[in-house]
């Protein structure tokens, strides 16, 4: 009679994440996680040396996991690993962890799943047959398509990678066929830095339409294709053309048929694409009271969206997420939050960091349990046109999502970041 394996060995958490550092020991013991992470990040980001500080890291493999086949040649290269957990914590490391778990027989998102939600096109080009409202979309390779799209669909477009992350090379064109040209100069620079390899990684880009409306990200914890625990955000963007996020409120403050219409959305994109286990943080814009897809990611959101989920729920997120991934079922996630808690981003008006004043004074403001600023003078800002143009960071926590909503925006006008 056979019986089931029960993995001896650690989890592997694909991509180095250093801000989750403090939600993972938590609950992971001494020597129970070993990470992934490609050559040249580890390199620039020191990846090893952290991680030797940190108690419970074993250790840290140098693995192209970018390249196509890189999972199943790593399986045979550490088949004696038996691993009790495969987890990707960066978007560029889902389609990789997801192979990985098939071929160690672990719980994961499904290589399909993975590969669909990595490339925007093809999520629009599925959740749209599977009747998800979708903005209208098509692949480009230069400014002359960019225009094409634009005579058939009038008024603002997106300009946007297909295979990118944190809004690198996004941009809205408010100006008609004559920007297309100036933008997608600037939005084929997509460069990310220490966050990716020094090879290159392939240019793919959208066009698509412009919705208006409010916008809200769900995150969802999914146990074999079914809705374990579901948290809406709003989100508010910075003014411009570049989409990027000024600030999160947990929970969305929206009536509860929305709350559960996102929801419902939510599900039916997992649904849609096959996703089995982990997490899916998903992105609408709703207009005419209906959401629309924006994007879609399988792995814990980014933006310090997980650090005011605990802040509002009963729930230790991160706990849930290894638990689910090693093939476990949590009995404890809660269904509604406790109170509300928000994040709100700094960042510098364009020109030369010459001082920032009010820090200490904005951490010891009402509500507020997290700030951090540290951008030291002489740095050169040029406006927010992604996520890494940001500075700065205050969460907040209240009674209710407007009530942390409102101390955060009152904590981050304390801070003031000049430039000449």
């Amino acid at each position: 009679m056979s019986t089931q394996h029960t993995p001896s060995g650690p989890a592997v958490v694909v991509g180095f994440v250093g801000l989750a550092i403090p939600f993972i020991e938590r609950f992971q013991p001494p020597g129970s996680v070993v990470y992934v992470e490609e050559p040249d990040v580890a390199r620039k980001r020191q990846a090893a040396e952290k991680l030797a500080e940190v108690p419970y890291a074993r250790g840290l493999i140098a693995w192209e996991y970018h390249r196509q086949g890189q999972a199943d040649a790593f399986f045979h290269a550490h088949r004696d690993l038996d691993p009790a957990a495969i987890v990707p914590a960066v978007e560029y490391a889902t389609p990789f962890a997801a192979r990985l778990a098939e071929r160690y027989g672990l719980p994961g998102a499904s290589l399909g799943a993975a590969q669909i939600l990595r490339d925007k096109a093809l999520l629009r080009q599925v959740t749209s047959a599977a009747g998800i409202a979708n903005p209208a979309s098509r692949r480009v390779e230069g400014p002359q398509d960019v225009r094409a799209f634009m005579a058939e669909h009038p008024g603002p477009v997106v300009l946007k990678p297909a295979n990118r992350q944190a809004s690198i090379g996004v941009q809205v064109l408010y100006g008609g066929p004559a920007e297309a040209e100036a933008a997608w100069a600037h939005c084929v620079v997509q460069d990310e830095g220490i966050f990716v390899p020094d090879r290159p990684m392939e240019l793919a880009m959208l066009a698509e339409e412009f919705v208006q409306g409010p916008e809200f990200s769900v995150e969802m914890l999914v146990g074999g294709g079914e809705p374990l625990f579901t948290n809406v955000t709003r989100k508010e963007l910075y003014p411009g053309p570049y989409p990027v996020e000024l600030a999160h409120v947990v929970p969305a403050d929206i009536p509860a048929e929305l709350t559960a219409l996102l929801g419902e959305r939510t599900a039916a994109v997992v649904e849609a694409t096959g996703f089995r286990d982990g997490v899916v943080h998903c992105e609408w814009i709703v207009s005419g009271g209906e959401p629309h897809l924006v994007e879609c990611a399988g792995r814990m959101p980014g933006d310090a969206i997980v650090d005011i989920i605990e802040a509002a729920y009963p729930v230790e997120f991160f706990r849930a997420y290894f638990a689910v991934m090693k093939g476990e079922r949590p009995d404890d996630l809660p269904e509604k939050a406790e109170g509300g808690a928000a994040v709100r981003f700094l960042a510098p008006p364009p020109g030369t960091v010459v001082a920032v004043e009010g820090v200490a004074e904005a951490a010891k403001a009402e509500g507020v349990f997290h700030l951090d600023c540290g951008v030291p003078p002489g740095t050169r800002a040029t406006g927010v046109r992604n996520s890494w143009d940001r500075v700065g960071i205050v969460m907040t926590r209240a009674g209710s999502p407007a009530e942390a909503y409102r101390l955060g925006e009152q904590a981050a006008a304390l801070v003031r970041i000049e430039t000449e």
